[in-house]
């Protein structure tokens, strides 16, 4: 069942996610919680229940042939337990459906708690999810008491047995006495009916797991059963021979089905011939990448109609139709497994050496090859243990090694560092040979040779032609871009360059409503008379599963952590200069101990000043604001704030005055209004006007205002309704309101495009002023006014200097050779 569910889930279209599946938890629940439930009734509860029943109506046969008269009379009154049985199925079916909704809702606030768990530790919202998550189980709590209540009146009803017997040996008497009734037939009629009574009884008692199974089961088979309008399943559609790729748009309207009355596209024209490169260049959250989900037919237009060399893709089977392309994302998305096997995700038929090759196209071997297990290392939840730039990298490799008919790049390059850029750009255009491509980009010199480059302004095709033809129109949008971007360039010269498990989720969501079950059913056999001693037999299966919940839960309640947020001996500070030290720093993450990050690392960041982290992708960079905020400890040396130790600091008061923007913007499930408001941490006295002076800081009013719920727009799980742009902006907002002494950024600007990320990196630059900044980048533009740049490689600073002064070291230097390297990129 479990694995018809999931293909279930994957069959459905990407609108039933966007509307029915409000985060990831829902589909967990089903998966594990419901189909445990399910299971458990099958294999155990529903065979109780027929031997059960079977006892029953075998007892009364017999007493009906020894004794017929007795068994008439005693029969209504022992049916008189199915009434508790039957109110208690009934009242329990309402209000299991209900706990369930209440569990599901809290299990998607702990889900999201420990999968961003790094931006709740850095916004210091732990204590705000907590009171959320405790608040969403106040339903259920009350829900529990009603549930107990109508369980106590049906154990309670049970002991009608007691009185039935009493009333059958008082009749048995009079048989005797009146009737020539033999003693010893009237005592075994009693017993019989006596052990059937209690056999329904004990039967009945199953319709609580019945009740819960139904709820259940509902959920599961709303799933199975859901034919969705875009079917990967089905295989009417027809399939071409033999593809060319020529893709065309005609007069197409579209709008999201979360947001249908705001439209993404209306009379959208665009044709792509085949072989041919296009790009797709404009605004954040202009439609681009919507493009691309269309084309793949994760939606259907509401009007007009795309075309595949000439057939309508709605008459083509969309797994035959999604295998002819092959797509990188702007945010690469890994699973938890190795890196081989999430280059085989592209091709699961493709042998090793394919594998390795398609790495070295994509500028990944080196790497790879770097780690102890090599093609074996785990990524981590989400890709987790690798930086962005070895994320991206191992996703172009899963594109390549597909060998697609389609290539569909969005922003495929926007977190590699400039030597890296070069490389896989160069791999990219390779792949691209004699394919249709479909190239989206924020940084124009990534697609200068396409062959067509189209303008997308408020869902439409403003300006067409290739890099020369449009730059002849002096007035129009790309060139106003290429300049916007040429100015930046010019006025910089640098290169910018816990695995989360299942069972921690689970514990939250489940264990402890089964602890809470166990518990009473514990108690119930302990207090109750024999009859409950002989259904202990049957309940040995729920006892086991209780122990097991009960050690799951205090194996984390019983840990012990050496990075304690509130240990009472910390050094509390109302404010902080931000003088940043790192001094003969060691560090190596748990999950590959032989693999050193920093070795002897020493750097020092003075307050009140911005300071530039530049370097090759998996440097170090993302590792040196880790270690700032305290998510590690170093391995040896240590890293100091204002002179003292980060380890001597209460945690939490420390990260009060510290905020992160992090290269991949982490947004919660909520409205944009409450995830800007995490950026006030525990404080709930978070003004309005306070959030749109937030939201304008980082460019970000204008857009949520053109939104018809505006700031209580919601933002999807994970932010998955709103483009990259988009959620980076609120991301900055978050960090702006918190109004900090330490702004740590990385990456803040790499998903904007070239006239947002002026706008946000204005506005940056604003709130920088006064206070210690630690800034990683790719992108020039964003360390162009940096006080210190720092040049990492290697886990180590090779260089360190303002702009002025490490040019002024030539070709020789690291610095320089960084600069001429992005200048000849553009």
């Amino acid at each position: 069942m479990r694995e018809i569910y999931l293909k279930a889930v994957l069959r459905q279209d990407v609108g039933y996610f966007d509307l029915h599946v409000t985060s990831t938890s829902d589909v967990i629940t089903s998966v594990s919680s419901d189909s445990l439930v399910i299971q458990d009734v099958l294999s155990e509860k529903l065979p109780n229940f027929i031997m059960n029943a079977s006892a029953f109506v075998a007892s009364y046969i017999v007493a009906f042939i020894m004794l017929w008269r007795l068994t008439i009379v005693g029969f209504p009154f022992v049916v008189l337990l199915l009434i508790p049985g039957l109110m208690y199925g009934r009242a329990l079916i309402s209000i299991s459906r209900k706990i369930r909704e209440e569990y599901n809702e809290a299990g998607s606030i702990a889900e999201q708690a420990i999968s961003l768990v790094r931006t709740v530790y850095a916004f210091g919202s732990e204590t705000k999810l907590i009171a959320k998550f405790s608040l969403a189980l106040q339903g259920s709590v009350k829900l529990g008491v009603r549930q107990g209540i109508v369980k106590g009146i049906s154990i309670g009803s049970n002991g009608i047995i007691y009185a039935i017997w009493a009333f059958m040996t008082w009749y048995g008497s009079r048989m005797v006495m009146y009737h020539g009734a033999k003693g010893g037939t009237v005592f075994a009629v009693i017993i019989c009916l006596t052990f059937g009574g209690t056999s329904l009884g004990r039967g009945l008692s199953n319709l609580k797991y019945f009740s819960e199974a139904v709820v259940a089961g509902e959920r599961i088979m709303e799933v199975i059963e859901r034919v969705p309008d875009i079917d990967s399943d089905n295989l009417e559609g027809q399939t071409l021979e033999k593809i060319k790729g020529e893709v065309e748009f005609k007069h197409v309207k579209f709008m999201y089905p979360s947001r249908p009355e705001t439209p993404i596209f209306d009379d959208f024209c665009l044709r792509v011939q085949s072989g041919k490169t296009v790009a797709l260049v404009g605004g954040s959250g202009s439609g681009k990448s919507t493009v691309l989900a269309l084309l793949q037919r994760f939606y259907d237009p509401v009007a007009g109609e795309i075309l595949l060399d000439g057939v309508s893709i709605n008459k083509l089977q969309v797994n035959w139709l999604r295998l002819q392309m092959g797509l990188v994302s702007q945010e690469p998305a890994l699973f938890a497994t190795t890196i081989e096997e999430n280059i085989l995700f592209g091709r699961e038929d493709a042998s090793m050496d394919e594998v390795v090759e398609a790495a070295k196209a994509s500028n990944a071997h080196n790497f790879i090859s770097q780690f102890p297990h090599g093609y074996k290392t785990q990524v981590g939840e989400r890709g987790v243990q690798m930086s962005g730039g070895q994320k991206q990298r191992i996703a172009i490799a899963r594109a390549i090694i597909k060998s697609p008919t389609i290539l569909l790049l969005d922003e495929a390059t926007s977190a590699l560092d400039s030597e890296s850029e070069r490389v896989v750009q160069e791999a990219l255009d390779n792949a691209s040979l004699g394919r249709t491509t479909i190239v989206i980009a924020h940084r124009l010199s990534t697609i200068r040779d396409a062959d067509v480059i189209c303008v997308v302004h408020e869902g439409r095709i403003v300006e067409a032609g290739s890099h020369e033809e449009l730059m002849e129109n002096l007035d129009g949008k790309y060139t106003s871009l290429v300049r916007l971007q040429q100015m930046d360039n010019q006025e910089s010269d640098g290169n910018v360059s816990v695995r989360v498990q299942g069972g921690q989720l689970s514990i939250l969501s489940k264990d402890l409503t089964i602890v809470a079950k166990q518990f009473f059913e514990i108690f119930t056999v302990f207090v109750s008379s024999g009859r409950v001693i002989a259904d202990a037999g049957s309940m040995t299966t729920d006892l086991a599963k209780g122990s097991d919940a009960v050690g799951s839960v205090f194996a984390v309640l019983d840990r012990s952590t050496t990075i304690e947020p509130e240990s009472p001996n910390g050094y509390v500070t109302e404010k902080i200069k931000g003088q940043i030290s790192f001094v003969n720093v060691d560090f190596a993450y748990l999950t590959r101990p032989n693999v050193a990050i920093f070795k002897n690392l020493s750097i020092e960041i003075e307050d009140g000043k911005s300071t530039a982290i530049v370097g090759p992708s998996g440097s170090g960079k993302s590792t040196i604001i880790s270690l700032i905020e305290r998510f590690y400890d170093p391995l040896k040396g240590c890293v100091k704030i204002d002179g003292r130790d980060l380890k001597s600091y209460h945690l939490r008061s420390l990260r009060q005055h510290i905020a992160l923007v992090s290269q991949e913007p982490a947004l919660f499930a909520g409205t944009i209004r409450e995830n800007i408001m995490y950026g006030g941490g525990a404080s709930a006295n978070v003004t309005e006007s306070e959030i749109i002076e937030a939201a304008k800081a980082a460019n970000a009013h204008d857009f949520i205002t053109s939104l018809s719920n505006g700031y209580d727009t919601n933002c999807g799980d994970r932010g998955v309704l709103l483009s990259g742009g988009q959620k980076q902006r609120i991301a900055i907002a978050r960090a702006v309101l918190k109004n900090p002494s330490v702004l740590l950024l990385d990456e803040a600007t790499s998903a904007l495009d070239s006239q947002s990320e002026r706008v946000v990196q204005d506005a940056l630059e604003r709130v920088m002023v006064g206070r210690t900044s630690v800034v990683i980048a790719h992108r020039l533009s964003t360390i162009q006014n940096c006080d210190i740049i720092a040049v990492l490689d290697k886990g180590k600073v090779v260089e360190c200097g303002n702009h002025s002064t490490l040019l002024a070291k030539g070709p020789s230097g690291a610095y320089f050779s960084l600069v001429s390297l992005q200048r000849n990129l553009c």
